[in-house]
């Protein structure tokens, strides 16, 4: 038999971030009208909005995770179980990651109008064997070349590849996601990851400052 297979939103953020409207209690009803069996919800600097959505029944598995800025730019801890404060280093950052049990995920990493990795903080990522998951879809790109070259890094250099809809508003839940199979923990999916298939539209953020990511 065949392992059940979910849809999941890899990055996505709640009014916790302090740059995003979308309540927990929105974020219930539009797990429910996209039938999302997984979430992960990854504001910024903090781990509340996860916390939060654990402690509720939002009709979806709630992943913790962190978008974390650092020297480089930004990365995704993803199965965290303690917020890692921002600007560090990226060596530090992805050490407190990893000392955790977390994955070390590469959000929208070619967006020149984000504080993203670019090749330069992949590169670095890469040598330390340290990138676990590179999103080659982001729902929030405005280029769409963006997501195609971090696809092809993915293929490049052998990574599960990942999609979010990096949703910041109830409108953008759903832009994004990856129908894979069931997962138990952060190596299973991962590994799981690579037997994902992407689904995605670009949608513009909407209801909150513009040139706010």
């Amino acid at each position: 038999m065949s392992p059940r297979r979910v849809r999941v939103d890899c990055h996505l953020h709640t009014v916790h971030s302090g740059d995003a409207v979308t309540t927990v209690d929105r974020l219930a009803e539009r797990v429910r009208e996209e039938r999302l069996d997984v979430v992960c919800v990854t504001d910024h600097h903090t781990l509340a909005g996860a916390h939060e959505a654990l402690s509720r029944d939002i009709g979806a598995r709630v992943v913790v995770g962190e978008e974390i800025r650092t020297h480089a730019g930004e990365i995704i801890g993803l199965f965290l179980t303690s917020r890692v404060p921002y600007v560090l280093p990226l060596e530090e950052a992805v050490r407190r990651v990893r000392s955790q049990g977390g994955l070390v995920y590469a959000p929208h990493p070619f967006d020149a109008a984000r504080t993203s990795l670019g090749a330069e903080g992949l590169a670095r990522l890469t040598a330390m064997g340290a990138l676990d998951v590179v999103e080659v879809f982001n729902a929030k790109v405005t280029d769409r070349e963006d997501n195609r070259r971090a696809a092809a890094f993915a293929d490049e250099h052998d990574l599960p590849a990942a999609a979010g809809s990096d949703a910041h508003d109830p409108q953008g839940l759903g832009a994004a996601w990856v129908e894979m199979p069931d997962f138990d923990g952060p190596c299973d999916f991962a590994e799981a990851l690579r037997e994902g298939r992407v689904h995605g539209e670009l949608r513009p953020h909407v209801g909150f400052l513009p040139g706010r990511a």
